[in-house]
């Protein structure tokens, strides 16, 4: 009789339900969150790879009228 009324007792606790569904729902989260930035992240890196580009040319551009080479207009240690 006390090991029916242990069962019966587990099958009705539901204390620990409340953690565990927000762990599952914080686990979802992450995830969704995970997704978002693995998306993203090409188009911020085509954003970065256009800023080099036009930054490059514009120090050519700007070199080529002052007649110094480009590297030497660059700061020391860079």
């Amino acid at each position: 009789m006390k090991f029916r009324g242990f069962l019966r007792n587990i099958r009705n606790e539901d204390s620990g339900q409340d953690l565990a569904e927000y762990c599952l729902l914080t686990a979802l989260l992450a995830l969704v969150a995970a997704g978002i930035f693995v998306q993203s992240s090409g188009g911020i890196q085509a954003i970065w790879g256009t800023a080099n580009t036009s930054l490059i040319a514009g120090n050519s551009a700007t070199s080529a009228q002052t007649g110094t080479p480009a590297s030497a207009s660059a700061p020391a240690g860079h």
